[in-house]
Parts: structure tokens; sequence; C-alpha cells
């Protein structure tokens, strides 16, 4: 049975584990070395547990697990960003399940909780990433009405 709840400080260790295999497979796409930065990691120099602690702890963020008979198999971390006049908008920084949990609706739990939650502390949209040529992330948000609204082109300077 499919479950989301609100991170808890037991399940450091295995959201550090998985936060290191949604760093990995995003780093090998095209563009995703770019989108998170070694310091921006959960684990390893400059980051780990104090990270996520400073997650767990802040009211302005959620970090959500989702899990499989009880089982921790996903993740999901979002936060309400302040426009000022146009009020906030809500961010989903990661959403992440384990391979072999794919595919029996955990990560759309996940991503809609979330949504839940950004619309409750007043947000009026969400952003996700989606990085070039990755499918099955931007079918995933438009199957749960995301639309794209921006690209971001980069250019390497030597």
């Amino acid at each position: 049975m499919e479950a989301v709840r609100p991170a808890i400080d037991a399940d450091t260790a295995h959201l550090l584990e998985m936060g290191e295999d949604l760093f990995d497979a995003v780093a090998a796409q095209r563009g995703g070395a770019l989108l998170l930065p070694p310091s921006g990691r959960w684990a390893g120099p400059g980051g780990g547990r104090d990270r996520l602690d400073d997650l767990l702890a802040d009211e302005s963020a959620l970090v959500l697990v989702g899990t499989l008979d009880d089982v921790v198999a996903g993740f999901c971390v979002c936060h309400v960003e302040d426009l000022g006049p146009s009020g906030p908008r809500g961010v989903l920084d990661a959403c992440y399940v384990e391979p072999g949990a794919r595919g029996v609706g955990l990560g759309r739990l996940l991503l809609d909780s979330s949504v839940s939650w950004l619309e409750a502390h007043g947000c009026r949209g969400v952003d996700g990433i989606a990085l070039p040529g990755d499918r099955g992330a931007k079918n995933f948000y438009e199957s749960a009405g995301f639309k794209a609204r921006m690209l971001t082109m980069h250019r390497e300077i030597d």
C-alpha cells in the first residue's frame, strides 16, 4: 500500500542515500551537472546531514517520504518562494522514487501531497524542473497538469 508522510529524523540515512542516487542520475543527464552543484548535495563535502536537518526544520519547506508497505521508497522536497506583490510560488526541488518502486503511483502521490501543501501555504502556482531529453520527467509533470512555461538556454564560456 502506498502512503506519504512528513520525513522524520529516523528517515535521514535513507534520505541521504536516495538523494545521492537522484544526484547521480540527474548529473548524468544533459544540463544536470549545472542544476545540482556539489555544494547542493545532501551528502558529501558541504552537504550531508546538516543540510537535510535544515530542510526538515524549515517551515517554508516540506520533505515528504513515500512508503510502500511502510518501507520508505521515495521522497519529495518542495518550498515556498516569496515573490513579493505577485504572491508566493511553490517550487518542487526534487521528487524521487527508487527504481524498483516506480510505476505504482508513489511518485504521483508524493507530487499531489506536495502540491496540496503548497496550495495550503498560499501558493498560486508550482514550478518543477525537467531536464532536456528527460521524457519521463516531462510526462510525469504533464500527467499531473503541469505545462512548460519557460526554457533556460545555456552556453559554456571558455
